[in-house]
Parts: C-alpha cells; sequence; structure tokens
C-alpha cells in the first residue's frame, strides 16, 4: 500500500448530480506517480476523440502529486488538465497555494468531473462528506466574492477553488483559480469548468498521512530544508518574487517587448522588480511548505488603479507591461488584478492584447472594430478596459476572448502572420532568439506555447557547472551558451521527463529546475521516506519519458504532426533588432532534429517510434 496519499478519488457525473468515490489506481501511480501522470494516464484512456472541448463529453480532472502535503521544500501544488478549448489538444495546468495540500488532508488525491450540469453547482468537501450543491447565488460572481460567501458559508479553515466571469463566459483562456489569487492559468480550462456549470469546490481536511518511513522523515528533511534556505537564490527569491527577472530578461534581450518584435525594453525600470518591492509591496507570502516566498502582496494605495491583493509575478508583468509597450507599472499591477478577479491567464490575455495593438497599428483592426477603442502600443487604460471587456465578453473583448489565433483566423488582412502562438497558445514571456533553448522548448511542449512544460533555464544565466553535472563536459561549452543552438535538443529532451516528474510528484519547479539544489536522487529519497516508493533514478528518468510520450501519443490522436512543432516566422527568419541577440532568429529544424533523435521519434513525422513505445510500456 503506498503511503503518504489519502487513496481515494472522486468521480462527480455533473449531467446526473451523482457522486462516487473510488480507490485510487495504484497501478497507475507506479507507473506514472501521481499528479500530471496519473491525469495522462486517466484522461488518455478516457477522453474519447473528436469532441468539442466545450461539450459534455470532455473529462476535467483535478489531481495532488505524491509529495504534495509533505515537509519537503515547495511541496504545494496540484494539477489540472482536459481537452483544452484554446489549443484543442492536451490541457495541462498547475498551480500552488493550500487546495491541494487541503484535499490530500481530506483523503483524496484526484477529482474527475464528467458530463455538464442543468444549472450551476459547486462540489463541496468536508473529510469524508461530499456533496454537490447548487451555485446559483454564485454564479455571476468573481473569484474573490466567491471565495468570501464559500468561506462564509463553510468555514474561514476551507480551501476554495473557483472560476470568475471569464470562465462562466467560455473565455478560451479563462483561468481556475485557487486560494483567490493562485492561478491554474494556461490551456482555457477554466473554461471547460465553465462549460460544466461547475463554479467551485471548496474542500476542508483533517486528516492525517501516514509516512512510510516516519524514523528518518523529520531527520532527513531538515537536510533538505537547511539545503533550500541556503540556496543562494533563496533570499533574492523572498525578497523579490520573480518580479527582478524583468531586470535579467532585459539585460540579456529576453524580455518580449511590443508583441515579441524585440527583447528589450526601454520602460523596463518602471516595471521593475525593484519599483514594485519598493513601492507598492505589503509582504511577501509562501505557499504550502514553501521556504522561498515567490508570492506576494501588493497595493496601490490611490488613484484609478487603487487595490490590495496578490501581485504579479514576471510573466504578467511581461505580458501587460513590455508586450504590450506599457511601463505604467500601475496599470500593470491593477490589470493582474483583474485578471485574478475574473480568472484569467495574463500570457494569453496580454499576449493577445499585444496582437490587436500591432493590428490596430498596421490598420488591420480600425476604431470600428475596437469599439472606437484607441490600442495604441503602451494605452494602459485601454488595456485595463480590455481585462474587463474580454472577460464579460464586451464589445471588441468578444473577439479577444477567443485567443490571438482565433481572432486573427476571423479578421485576416495578414494579421496570421503575426500571431505570436505555438498550437494556438500565446508563447510565454521568453524572447526565443535570446535563448534558444527556449524557443525549441515553446515549439515541443505538448500543451502549446510553454515554457514550463520543459523549464530549460540552465543555460539562462550560467550553470555550467550543473550542466555539466547532468550531461557531460563534452557538450561543454555549447550546451551552455544560449545563443548556441548546438544540443539543446538533448537539453529540452531531458528537461521535458525531469519536469513532467516534478509536476507528477507535486513539487515547485523554484528549488528543482534550478540550480543547485533538488534533482532526481533527491526525489527518489523524498518518495521513499514519504510514499514508501523505492524508485531509483533511472526508473523516475524512465516514467518521465514514459508521461511525455503519452502526451504526445494524446495529441497525435487529434492531429499534430511535426508541422505543429513549430515557431512564428517572427522567431526563425527575422533577425532580432536590438540588444545582445541582434541579428540571431532561432534556428529550430536544427534543434528539433537533435530533439526527436533524442526521443525516438520520426524525423519526418514527429510520431513516436513502435520501438520507443515498446521501451516505455506504451505498447
Amino acid at each position: 500500500m503506498i503511503k503518504g496519499i489519502g487513496g481515494q478519488e472522486i468521480w462527480v457525473d455533473l449531467s446526473r448530480g451523482t457522486v462516487e468515490k473510488r480507490p485510487v489506481e495504484e497501478e497507475i501511480v507506479r507507473k506514472y506517480l501521481l499528479g500530471a501522470g496519473y491525469l495522462s494516464r486517466v484522461l488518455t484512456d478516457n477522453i474519447p476523440i473528436g469532441i468539442d472541448p466545450l461539450s459534455p463529453k470532455n473529462i476535467l480532472g483535478f489531481a495532488t502529486g505524491l509529495l504534495t502535503a509533505s515537509m519537503f521544500p515547495q511541496a504545494s501544488r496540484h494539477t489540472i488538465a482536459a481537452l483544452s478549448p484554446l489549443t484543442d489538444i492536451w490541457g495541462e495546468s498547475h498551480a500552488a497555494g493550500f487546495w491541494g495540500a487541503e484535499l490530500k488532508f481530506a483523503g483524496y488525491d484526484a477529482i474527475f468531473f464528467t458530463g455538464q450540469s442543468s444549472s450551476p453547482v459547486y462540489l463541496n468537501i468536508k473529510d469524508s462528506e461530499v456533496d454537490l450543491l447548487d451555485a446559483d447565488d454564485l454564479w455571476g460572481k468573481d473569484v474573490f466574492e466567491t471565495d468570501d460567501i464559500l468561506h462564509k458559508r463553510h468555514g474561514r479553515a476551507c480551501r476554495t477553488l473557483a472560476i470568475g466571469q471569464a470562465g462562466e463566459n467560455l473565455v478560451r483562456f479563462a483561468a481556475i483559480m485557487n486560494d483567490r489569487d493562485r492561478a491554474s492559468a494556461r490551456s482555457g480550462l477554466g473554461a471547460v469548468m465553465g462549460s460544466k456549470r461547475l463554479k467551485a469546490i471548496s474542500v476542508r481536511g483533517r486528516g492525517k498521512l501516514e509516512v512510510a518511513d516516519p524514523n528518518n522523515y523529520l531527520r532527513r528533511m531538515d537536510v533538505f530544508y537547511e539545503r533550500m534556505l541556503a540556496n543562494p537564490f533563496t533570499p533574492e527569491r523572498a525578497r523579490f518574487g520573480t518580479t527582478n527577472l524583468i531586470e535579467l530578461m532585459n539585460h540579456i534581450g529576453r524580455l518580449p517587448s511590443y508583441n515579441m518584435r524585440q527583447g528589450v525594453f526601454e520602460g523596463y525600470e518602471n516595471i521593475s522588480g525593484e519599483r514594485i518591492t519598493k513601492e507598492y509591496l505589503i509582504k511577501p507570502r509562501a505557499d504550502y511548505s514553501c521556504l522561498q516566498r515567490c508570492g506576494r502582496y501588493t497595493a496601490v494605495r490611490k488613484g484609478p488603479y487603487a487595490y490590495i491583493g496578490g501581485s504579479p509575478e514576471f510573466e504578467s508583468q511581461s505580458a501587460l507591461g513590455s508586450r504590450c509597450g506599457n511601463d505604467n507599472v500601475e496599470s500593470v499591477l491593477y490589470s493582474h488584478h483583474l485578471a485574478n478577479m475574473y480568472g484569467m491567464d495574463t500570457i494569453s490575455l496580454g499576449g493577445t492584447i499585444s496582437w490587436a495593438m500591432e493590428a490596430y497599428e498596421l490598420g488591420m483592426l480600425t476604431d470600428e472594430d475596437t469599439d472606437g477603442l484607441d490600442l495604441s502600443w503602451g494605452n494602459h487604460e485601454v488595456i485595463v478596459k480590455l481585462a474587463e471587456m474580454i472577460a464579460f465578453r464586451k464589445g471588441v473583448g468578444d473577439l479577444l476572448a477567443e485567443g490571438s489565433f482565433r481572432a486573427a483566423q476571423r479578421i485576416g488582412k495578414g494579421s496570421e502572420n503575426f500571431v505570436m502562438a505555438v498550437k494556438k497558445q500565446e508563447i510565454a514571456g521568453q524572447e526565443p532568439r535570446a535563448q534558444k533553448s527556449m524557443g525549441l522548448a515553446a515549439a515541443t511542449a505538448a500543451r502549446g506555447a510553454d515554457h514550463l512544460y520543459a523549464f530549460p533555464v540552465l543555460d539562462e544565466a550560467g550553470f555550467d557547472d550543473e550542466i555539466e553535472k547532468r550531461f557531460g563536459k563534452q557538450y561543454l561549452p555549447e550546451m551552455t551558451d544560449r545563443l548556441d543552438p548546438t544540443y539543446k535538443g538533448i537539453m529540452v529532451k531531458e528537461c521535458e521527463d525531469y519536469m513532467v516528474v516534478v509536476e507528477s510528484v507535486g513539487l515547485c519547479k523554484y528549488g528543482t529546475q534550478i540550480p543547485p539544489e533538488f534533482y532526481y536522487e533527491d526525489v527518489a529519497e523524498a518518495l521513499r521516506l514519504h510514499n514508501g516508493l523505492d524508485y531509483t533514478v533511472e526508473e523516475l528518468q524512465l516514467i518521465g519519458e514514459r508521461i511525455v510520450n503519452l502526451n504526445r501519443l494524446f495529441n497525435i490522436s487529434r492531429g499534430i504532426t511535426k508541422k505543429d512543432d513549430s515557431l512564428p516566422d517572427r522567431l526563425t527568419k527575422e533577425p532580432a533588432p536590438a540588444g545582445p541577440p541582434k541579428g540571431q532568429i532561432v534556428e529550430l529544424d536544427q534543434m528539433l532534429c537533435e530533439y526527436y533523435e533524442e526521443r525516438g521519434w520520426d524525423p519526418e513525422t514527429g510520431i513516436p517510434y513502435d520501438s520507443t513505445l515498446e521501451r516505455l510500456g506504451l505498447r
């Protein structure tokens, strides 16, 4: 019996209004872990091919990781997955906070929703009690209002997860929010929740987790804690979160600006982590078992953008700031606040608005199309207004709520040529001409343009020692050079395999992917101590590879081939115009060839060889 987990999963048929508890399938756990891996297997087996993602036939899954709610540093995360309404392929998103740990303490590791309710509902979990309740009074409320009502109804100790109006209105990049301002943002899974008329999941868990090795557990966790606290990035992370990445990314030319025309932004200091920390920070905040405290509370005290709440991290600063040519920091803070309140992915929100700004500049969107709004670069008042219009699908917001890919398909006129998306999802805040591995990572990620599926940061700021330790001296210096495409296929493949393991055990990527802290051997030890699972490093590596290939099979069955592992022409054909990467393009074909070879995928089709699938137990 696997220790350190709840041991049960919940299946909710929303069409029938029924709730069923089932034991977690331990055979799947041993082959795929929990979290992202478990959802990959269960949903691949159960979501029909050829369905509309917003139909009742889609299945929405939530799962904690094997180490979620443990005492391992940053063991705070849960995964949500379904067929994505934004990309029409594998949709997956993750968040930290306390909701996942609370679900574990209630005795559950996963929840699956099938069907579609005829009226708004929410799921309330209190230990063994699991009830599907009427949510008519919650429908139409924003995330914060919903959180307040559920706490009054079920007690301050409960943890909530909810959609706002963006999810209800089927915005294709709607987020699912937990603990008020923690976002499972990518893939538009909030719209799946909205299509099912599922407003929220509140949970209160008062149970305990039985660890596998209580004699050594605390002693070894103390060692892990000491290592995390001694990490040279921990004090900086606690002070700035990720907001000071604005300065670093601008310095290396990787800060997307003006719809990714370039990777440097002249107004970067105005939206920098230094300024936000100095003028707007209230205090840092930590998620469950977190020592680095990336989260923070901020406030704008007066003026049209006054608010108090969760602060943006780097991706929101980039998407709503430099990407839109916007250096008004208070509007960046406030538009992020609105995105949390309405429940939207800030990356796709900013990516879509910046596409619209370029289309407006080029005359492809006119004042008539935009309801008279001036979509000029840097117009912070319009950015804030569009956040609301998109969430409620008002005016031009109805077009932009479809995401940049579908919006461009609708208006045409050549606007398709500067959609900065892969597989219909907007590229994150990483200008890949300044770091080639990030370009490959965006092209190959299973959920469409994404930096976190692989999170290849080893060549970002000179982690030469870590690269040598993981890959070997023979790959130096090329692998450490972010402008050199050589060996990046090898790096991205390895990073993808490791990151899906990290998401399947419920850990944060800060401290696992960013060195010099935890790697496979540490995860393996934690799984022995907490869960009693005795994996070797090689077995965990194989599991990671198995999950990535399973995600690939899911996408292939929905029409994905090599041609979809692409980047916009702007990044592969137009040399970067400014900054350190000036003159650079992304040599994607070279990196893809190396990547496919490492993966054991056909270089002509991008389909895994039968021998690869047999080796991984997928045939």
